[in-house]
């Protein structure tokens, strides 16, 4: 993408607001506190800029198994008790902070939106869960997901995955990973993902600074993941490096303007593309990362929570 002398200039006056009145807050940078600070502090203020949760039918703690015999919490919220579609869904937070509890208003709206059940696991965080945890976690509940959702009242002849950021690397992750097993998805929806190991593309120099995901934070969420540099060239950390797209589920990818992620973001489009799989690509301009969380202030976030849910129905359908 093209990027102007002075990326402030794109923002919209309502993002412009919010990230001044962020920085108003003092706040300490992120990169600063452990993890444990920076998941308390996450966790503090996820709801301040998010839409208030709708009401759903159905709200249900569950138990999911993994491949090293650890229980995962998940969260299934459904706007009613009929077989739904399902939503799979990883949170964002560079898979060092964010949990179902950060994100539970999201999946609910999308939801109530949708028409769908949604399911959104709280895979095991870095540094304590280092590289590939995250993935195997997400690979595992959705394996689990698929062979007994049914039980648990849901139509998982339609089943769909999503998230956000580096949710949405996890989501992407299994979408290939359900291709190689015979899994069919309706639906991969990334909410800009996270698609590379390097922090090497135009965005990520123009976006580096005030526009809310920062170098630092970036560098800090990757350090905490990796165990060594080889892990960053691992298309399970960086999906934009599988050898082959051939044949995974169609894509629904929505992109926030003035976020360092932008341009991988593009670019795992344009791979998908060439692999002949359909992809529907929004860029919601003006706005930048994490602002589907702010749903209050930020109106491109009401349109990209429709745009994702039109999206799910259409795959569903």
């Amino acid at each position: 993408m093209n990027h102007p002398h002075n990326p402030r200039a794109l923002l919209t006056p309502q993002m412009r607001g919010v990230i001044d009145r962020m920085a108003r807050l003092g706040h300490p940078p992120m990169h600063a506190l452990t993890a444990q600070q920076a998941r308390a502090h996450y966790e503090a203020g996820a709801g301040v800029l998010d839409l208030a949760p709708h009401k759903m039918a159905r709200v249900e703690a569950l138990q999911v198994p993994t491949r090293d015999g650890t229980s995962l919490p998940a969260r299934l919220v459904a706007p009613t008790h009929e077989p739904l579609p399902v939503l799979f869904y990883t949170h964002g937070g560079g898979f060092t902070i964010g949990s179902v509890a950060t994100h539970d208003s999201l999946c609910r709206h999308l939801a109530h939106l949708a028409h769908c059940a949604v399911v959104s696991l709280d895979y095991r965080l870095a540094p304590e869960h280092k590289f590939p945890t995250a993935a195997n976690d997400a690979w595992d509940a959705l394996q689990w997901l698929a062979g007994q959702g049914a039980a648990l009242g849901l139509d998982t002849t339609r089943l769909a995955v999503g998230g956000d950021s580096a949710g949405g690397t996890l989501a992407a992750v299994c979408a290939i990973e359900a291709r190689d097993a015979g899994l069919p998805l309706a639906l991969q929806m990334l909410f800009y993902p996270g698609t590379t190991g390097h922090q090497d593309t135009p965005s990520h120099r123009h976006f580096a600074q005030g526009f809310v995901l920062e170098e630092p934070h970036i560098s800090y969420f990757f350090n905490h993941c990796v165990r060594t540099p080889a892990d960053r060239d691992d298309w399970r950390f960086a999906p934009l490096y599988a050898d082959d797209l051939d044949g995974v589920a169609p894509a629904w990818i929505g992109l926030a303007e003035c976020d360092p992620l932008v341009d991988e973001g593009v670019m795992y489009a344009d791979k998908l593309r060439l692999a002949g799989v359909p992809v529907d690509l929004e860029i919601y301009r003006g706005v930048v990362h994490e602002f589907i969380k702010m749903g209050r202030a930020i109106p491109e976030a009401r349109q990209a929570h429709e745009d994702a849910a039109r999206a799910l129905r259409q795959a569903f359908a």
